[in-house]
């Protein structure tokens, strides 16, 4: 007599096979991070996805991600990749239960659609960055036509009829469960293993950022003046700390630079001496130290993408003319340079701009410190006026010398402006918005900025009523924001206060509201408060 189990009814096959397909996804990225420990961060499978998602995806989406998520919006994409992936995994499972090769086949699919991902962004160092994806999908599709075989064969243990009956198949619960568990823990083995060998891929970097030892500028900031920071509760640092400056860019892998290998070269229209630059050939020259302010053209009216910093570097109209550049208004060819960064990123720079006197720099440090990480390590560009999006390259590697008709860097190419002056802004810090403050003397406060114009005037209006002159903090520069402040004498109810400053120019801040897209946005900013009694 022979015995067989019967194969699982569907409510418990189901469940099983829906697993399956999560550890076989499982599987597939695990093995793909150890690969790319030894590709590179850049060609994993969901950085190389989510890096394809983010250049693809039209500016309003981006602005709606930056505004509603800030600098989260890297992770909710990687997470939003990783559940959709989960859910794919769990229908290649389910569909493998019926069709075992269909559903291996699916896995397949989707590590030829990280592999295009991965070789078409433009960080990409070659096909080998296909690799990852590869590897990972035949791991992940072996693994997944396994564990269905599970589900269908194993001993038999059920009579069929007698001597010479025909044995039927079933399949071995024992069996599936053990396969099942022996697949995750490999598979979190081999993950921890990748993330290891990737964290060691960015020692180098981090050791070298420990060994650096800013010299002490040739031209130092002057001391910021006494009532530079007014003392308003609620009111923002005049010196932003570097953990709290606004990060926006599109690196879901912040990069990690070796700075003893790092190198700029400078090239292009009108360069009669080609520049390869070293870290320590920027430490060596004569170094500035200025205060300025930096500002995202993707901050809305009122909101909190912008920073003040104490930023050391080398200047870069410098470095530009010794490589033979001159500004169109000298003759120049190029009126764009154009700078990348080892992330591929591209921000096309005015020549006139940069080389207009201001304290444009390749800086190397922020508030006394070796640039962090996250804002540029080791060098990255500085221009007071200008938004971040045409001239703040982090991660700096290569400037090009070019023209606005041959070139349209990154952001350029996603409807964005090709030059892009900061404009006369002003932000309501304290109180914030729905805040019930009492009745009585209630100090309105904020910043205001205009970066390379300064700011001359600051108005405050309750409801509808006339503007009233805020009080101005002490000016560092006109490079940097100005502190106000307003004491308002609160009655009780419901209120709108609104302000909008001037700068040195004679421009006053415009009410029009418009978006973010294509130069920055513009309008009075506001809050509501109610004041109780």
């Amino acid at each position: 007599m022979v015995y067989v189990t019967t194969s699982p009814k569907w409510w418990v096959r189901l469940p099983l096979a829906a697993l399956s397909g999560l550890l076989a996804g499982f599987a597939a990225l695990a093995v793909a991070e150890l690969v790319s420990a030894a590709v590179g961060p850049q060609s994993g499978p969901v950085v190389a996805v989510g890096g394809a998602a983010i250049d693809r995806t039209p500016a309003p989406v981006k602005e709606f991600a930056i505004r509603h998520f800030g600098e989260n919006d890297k992770l909710i994409l990687q997470l939003g990749i990783l559940a959709t992936l989960a859910a794919l995994a769990v229908a290649l499972g389910v569909i493998a239960s019926r069709f075992r090769r269909a559903g291996s086949a699916g896995v397949l699919i989707f590590g030829v659609v990280g592999a295009a991902a991965a070789v078409s962004r433009p960080d990409s160092t070659g096909p080998a960055d296909a690799l990852p994806s590869v590897a990972g999908a035949i791991a992940g599709a072996a693994l997944l036509y396994w564990l269905i075989g599970r589900l269908t064969t194993g001993p038999h243990t059920r009579a069929t009829g007698g001597a010479g009956g025909r044995p039927e198949p079933g399949w071995d619960r024992r069996g599936f469960l053990v396969a099942a568990t022996a697949a995750a823990a490999a598979s979190a083995g081999v993950g921890a293993l990748g993330r290891s060998l990737t964290g060691m891929y960015g020692q180098n970097a981090v050791a070298s950022r420990d060994a650096v030892r800013l010299p002490q500028p040739a031209s130092p900031a002057a001391a910021i003046p006494r009532g530079a920071q007014l003392r308003v509760p609620g009111i923002s640092p005049f010196i932003t700390p570097n953990n709290a400056f606004y990060r926006v860019d599109t690196a879901l892998v912040v990069p990690a630079v070796d700075a003893s290998t790092w190198r700029l070269t400078i090239h292009g229209m009108g360069v009669t001496r080609p520049l390869a630059l070293t870290f320590q050939d920027l430490l060596d020259r004569d170094l500035i130290e200025r205060d300025i302010t930096l500002t995202c053209v993707s901050n809305e009216v009122g909101g909190p993408y912008v920073g003040n910093a104490r930023w050391i570097g080398a200047r870069l109209a410098d470095i530009l003319r010794e490589a033979g550049v001159k500004p169109p208004s000298q003759g120049g060819p190029a009126d764009q340079l154009v700078a990348r960064s080892v992330d591929a990123m591209t921000l096309g720079s005015p020549v006139e701009t940069v080389m207009d006197g201001r304290d444009a720099m390749l800086a190397v440090g922020m508030n006394g410190q070796p640039l962090p990480f996250a804002h540029g390590f080791p060098v990255r560009m500085v221009v007071p006026g200008l938004y971040g999006y045409v001239s703040a390259c982090k991660w700096i590697q290569d400037i090009e010398l070019t023209t606005f008709d041959s070139y349209d860097a990154y952001w350029v190419r996603r409807d964005w402006a090709p030059r892009g002056p900061v404009k006369t802004e002003s932000r309501i810090d304290t109180p914030q918005p729905f805040a019930r403050p009492k009745a009585g003397t209630v100090m309105i406060a904020g910043v205001a900025w205009a970066q390379h114009r300064g700011i001359e005037r600051v108005e405050v209006r309750i409801d509808d009523g006339p503007w009233n002159i805020a009080d101005l903090a002490a000016e560092d520069t006109t490079d940097t924001w100005r502190q106000w402040s307003y004491p308002w004498q609160a009655t009780p109810g419901g209120h709108t206060l609104t302000v909008r400053a001037t700068d040195q120019t004679g421009r006053t801040q415009t009410e029009n509201r418009t978006g973010t897209v294509p130069d920055g946005a513009s309008g009075w900013p506001s809050v509501v408060v109610t004041v109780g009694r």
